[in-house]
């Protein structure tokens, strides 16, 4: 097997928030892959840094107190230590607020404009004379200029669903400042990307860059029309790096994201001598990415681009993983099931979490659901009933002697453990780590299995056994050490420990062709634990945030002002009034961001079968579109579509609350379906 030169990334965590379970997926999964080549010998170099420009890094700087580095730094701090307790280990672990970030998007920057995909434009934006800001739609509200309904945000009114621009409000007020803004012009710059339609085609159509689903949507959704252009500029004030050739303006934060891979590789080779071409700009090296499916629009079509007309390599690869569900729903931080990583690591063992995300990821786009039912069923059967269990039962026996100096007779079982190495590998090498674990537990049984036949705890109690005793645990630490080289990549603490106790170090894959004979076994020392439901249970109360307490049906006591901000109409309908509007139970398949919207986000809503709906909803300032895929809401399925200039709108999804941070989606009961009418 030759020797490869690979380059993994994962995506980079904003730094405007803790790590969470959720991203937990994708690290998890990449560090798994890493570990995998590294055992396998391969030259695998891990890179990520943190995403730290744009405006809310900005803002919450300002609300703070204090600079953006220095708020930026605390959060690199806080990522760094989490991840740590994750045992994810990257080669370099950067920052796109970097001397080396700014250099890499100078040059590619000047690659772009050198292939004239650049074009500039005039754009009217509001701005705060008080901050002395410009204004994202989010940062404005005013009464809507088609139904008057007031407080509403700048580009979409929460009562009529009207869109506009937010300098159409009428009295329109900063919500930083609260001084009225004023419409000025400022310059945007825009990456042509419909010059690139044909590389990207190609791209997308060349190898085994996507999976065959992400090759199909962006056939659907993307390649098939005309690419539209891309605003990669912000003008000041604003937290990022300036355009050299055009003062006063900043790339926008998703133009500099990506290039960080790039620079974060940089600080590597600086540290350790190795030279950036080499990773970069050579044939023998692969690129791989891994990322979620919420941003795969950037890393598909803007990315690929970027690299091709800075002629530096393209991705070898793009693995896109789906998103988390917690029993069955998205992650909840009224109902605990929205988790940090610092919240979990405080109150369970992280070796656990990897291994029941790697039992559940694929190679696939699915989502994958935490269930901790599940979770402490697969740990406590898999881990801890079968394969620390293996080494619980011989390791006592022979602690401080040596194992037999060559090979008993298991009845082939070591060699059946050996065969299926490279089938294991292949399915680590497609991320096919389910698949992967239930081959590596079918021979954690069959270890078992031997153990329970033989019965060296029976043996034991007769000295003129003692080398049929050594015999058998020598075969029974084999096939221990076999399992564990194999769950190494999933679970390096356990092979630490493994180490330890058989005094020799896992340091290949191949190693799990080879018996280990004659070595001196360590004092059994205990290995893993079963999952405790106390503390599941109490690191989900601790996660709750405004949860509402308990209180006795007979007590309520709500206020008005629910009424007060909004007033009952005092028009009445009739049943066929309400009969025309056809609401459905309906579930969210696809969620994402609206470029130059701040309000919106698009869904993709599933009334079961073939039928879907393309609905703009303004719900961006309280939900993430990771949270909101697989989640069932209620929608307005006839109601008469309309154009919108994102595209066209065709359903509501309906909510209460007054708007801004108050909306929440109705939420149907358990046992609803998509399709099945509100009445």
């Amino acid at each position: 097997m030759s020797k490869r030169r690979i380059l993994v990334t994962a995506a980079l965590p904003y730094a405007n928030g803790d790590i969470h379970i959720g991203h937990l997926v994708e690290y998890i999964q990449t560090d798994i892959w890493v570990r995998f080549q590294k055992l396998r010998g391969h030259n695998c170099r891990y890179f990520c840094a943190d995403d730290t420009h744009g405006t809310a890094i900005m803002i919450r700087a300002r609300q703070e107190g204090r600079s953006e580095e220095e708020l930026i730094a605390d959060v690199q701090e806080a990522h760094i230590r989490d991840f740590s307790k994750f045992d994810i280990e990257f080669d370099n672990f950067g920052s796109t607020n970097s001397d080396e970030n700014r250099e890499q998007c100078h040059q590619i920057w000047q690659s772009i404009r050198d292939a004239s995909l650049v074009k500039e434009k005039e754009v009217e934006q509001l701005f705060d004379p008080e901050a002395g800001t410009f204004l994202a739609d989010r940062f404005v509200k005013g009464t809507c200029p088609k139904c008057g309904a007031t407080d509403q945000y700048g580009d979409n009114c929460d009562k009529c669903v009207a869109t506009y621009s937010p300098a159409e409000l009428i009295d329109p007020k900063s919500t930083l400042s609260g001084a009225t803004p004023e419409l000025r012009t400022a310059l945007h710059l825009f990456i042509e990307l419909e010059q690139c339609h044909d590389f990207l085609n190609e791209w997308k159509q060349s190898g085994d860059h996507l999976q065959p689903e992400i090759a199909n949507y962006l056939k659907g959704h993307f390649l098939g029309d005309e690419l539209r252009d891309w605003d990669i500029s912000r003008p000041a004030p604003y937290f990022g790096f300036e355009i050299p050739d055009s003062p006063g303006n900043y790339w926008y934060v998703w133009f500099d994201a990506p290039i960080g891979y790039i620079a974060s590789t940089q600080q590597w080779c600086d540290a350790n001598g190795e030279k950036l071409d080499d990773w970069w700009r050579s044939d023998e090296t692969e690129i791989h990415h891994f990322i979620g499916k919420d941003i795969t629009y950037f890393h598909t079509l803007f990315w690929p681009a970027m690299l091709e007309s800075a002629g530096l390599n393209l991705p070898e690869k793009v693995h896109i993983h789906g998103f988390l569900t917690v029993d069955g729903e998205k992650m909840s931080k009224s109902k605990g099931t929205f988790i940090n990583a610092a919240k979990y690591a405080e109150h369970l063992d992280s070796s656990h979490l990897r291994y029941f995300f790697a039992s559940k990821l694929s190679s696939k786009v699915d989502d994958i659901d935490l269930n901790f039912e599940e979770f402490k069923l697969k740990v406590d059967s898999d881990l801890v009933g079968k394969v620390v269990n293996i080494a619980s039962r011989c390791g006592k026996f022979v602690a401080g002697k040596e194992l037999s100096a060559e090979y008993p007779d298991d009845g082939g079982l070591f060699q059946q453990a050996a065969d299926v190495g490279d089938r294991i590998a292949e399915l680590f090498e497609k991320c096919d780590y389910s698949t992967a674990i239930r081959e590596i537990m079918v021979l954690a049984d069959r270890a078992n299995q031997y153990i329970e036949n033989k019965e060296p705890w029976v043996v034991r109690k007769d000295e003129a056994r003692a080398e049929e005793l050594r015999e058998i645990c020598t075969v029974g630490l084999n096939l221990f050490r076999q399992v564990v080289i194999y769950l190494a990549p999933v679970l390096p603490n356990l092979k630490q420990q493994t180490e330890e106790l058989l005094n020799s170090q896992i340091k290949s894959w191949n190693d799990a062709q080879t018996p280990l004979l004659g070595a001196t076994i360590g004092k059994f020392q205990h290995m893993m634990k079963r999952v405790d439901e106390k503390k599941v249970k109490k690191m989900v109360e601790e996660s709750k945030e405004n949860s509402i307490p308990e209180t006795p049906a007979t007590n309520f006591s709500d206020g008005p002002e629910a009424l007060e901000k909004e007033p009952m109409t005092e028009e009445h309908c009739t049943i066929e009034d309400f009969m025309k509007v056809d609401m459905r139970v309906a579930r969210i398949v696809e969620a994402g961001h609206v470029e130059g919207a701040d309000k919106l986000l698009q869904l993709k809503l599933s009334l079961g079968g073939e039928e879907t709906r393309n609905v703009f909803a303004g719900i961006k300032s309280v939900y993430d579109p990771e949270e909101l895929v697989g989640r069932l809401v209620v929608c307005c399925a006839n109601l008469k579509p309309r154009k919108m200039r994102f595209g066209l709108s065709e359903g509501m999804v309906l909510a209460c609350g007054p708007g801004g941070k108050d909306i929440y989606l109705l939420d149907p009961d358990d046992g609803a379906k998509p399709g099945m009418r509100v009445h």
